[in-house]
């Protein structure tokens, strides 16, 4: 039996091109197609796959996808989630019209937090969470029900058209400025969000294994979104929390440093740290 449309991919279909030719998508037979009848399934699990060619090998797998939707399920980040919908309210909707929805697309969206969080301050706005992970996106399809999910990598040109977008999302994820700056529309806002000085710092000093954070990173940000964007307010969120040990596997496993840790490893490794310093810098960005 063919899939239905999720309701929340109802509202995004206008915002969606075709991936091979531009062209507009409309449902049919548990797919999306264009005109030229390239066609992209709807998965049961509620998002569709855009997806097309060569896989990303980027996204997270199953452990690290169920690690971040429990770490994240536990609060532990709701401070930088908060600052994040902060800076999406801050987008100019006056010149929406009123029968056209004001959208906002996560792009890294991983299980959806932060777009639960956006749409949740922004009552009327609906939402698309871009991922490469499929395990993912099976829980970001149900992060919101204004949230619709599909399978992208950021890499490329937006399966989105030009100037529709009101807020765009970019959380602990790559970037490509430039396409950012295609889909956004004028008083559209960026935010972005990474870390800095000593994020996670407790947690880094007893598992050698995790990824640190490049101090030349607030550098190069800023050398390549300069083009496209100008900085309008920048939070600073810094915090401690507690973590019970469960969380600070967790927390370790659902960030790339699960590339070069196990949870195993991680059992062995004796004390794991009761409370972790949380640091971040999120920013929003008008278009040039």
């Amino acid at each position: 039996m063919p899939v239905s449309l999720p309701a929340a991919l109802e509202p995004i279909l206008p915002l969606l091109r075709c991936p091979s030719c531009g062209a507009e998508l409309t449902p049919a037979d548990g797919a999306l197609r264009c005109p030229r009848r390239h066609s992209f399934d709807l998965a049961r699990h509620g998002y569709v796959g855009l997806l097309t060619g060569a896989r990303a090998t980027s996204g997270d797998d199953g452990p690290m996808a169920r690690a971040r939707r429990d770490f994240l399920a536990a609060g532990r980040y709701a401070p930088v989630r908060d600052a994040v919908a902060e800076l999406a309210a801050e987008a100019d909707l006056s010149g929406r019209s009123r029968r056209q929805p004001a959208t906002v697309v996560d792009v890294g969206c991983g299980t959806g937090y932060y777009l639960a969080g956006v749409l949740d301050a922004l009552p009327d706005a609906v939402g698309l969470g871009l991922d490469t992970s499929g395990h993912a996106l099976r829980v970001a399809a149900k992060a919101h029900e204004r949230a619709a999910a599909a399978t992208w990598d950021v890499f490329r040109p937006f399966p989105i058209a030009s100037e529709q977008v009101d807020v765009v999302l970019d959380v602990f994820a790559p970037r490509n400025p430039a396409e950012f700056h295609r889909v956004l529309r004028p008083g559209g806002v960026l935010v972005v969000v990474r870390p800095f000085g000593g994020h996670l710092a407790e947690l880094r000093s007893q598992v050698t294994q995790m990824v640190t954070v490049d101090p030349d990173k607030e550098r190069r940000l800023h050398q390549a979104l300069d083009p496209y964007f100008e900085p309008a307010r920048t939070v600073e969120v810094e915090y401690t929390t507690p973590l019970t040990r469960q969380e600070a596997v967790d927390l370790v496993l659902m960030t790339p440093s699960a590339r070069h840790v196990t949870e195993a490893e991680l059992a062995d490794d004796g004390e794991l740290p009761e409370q972790v310093t949380v640091s971040v810098l999120a920013t929003a960005y008008r278009r040039r």
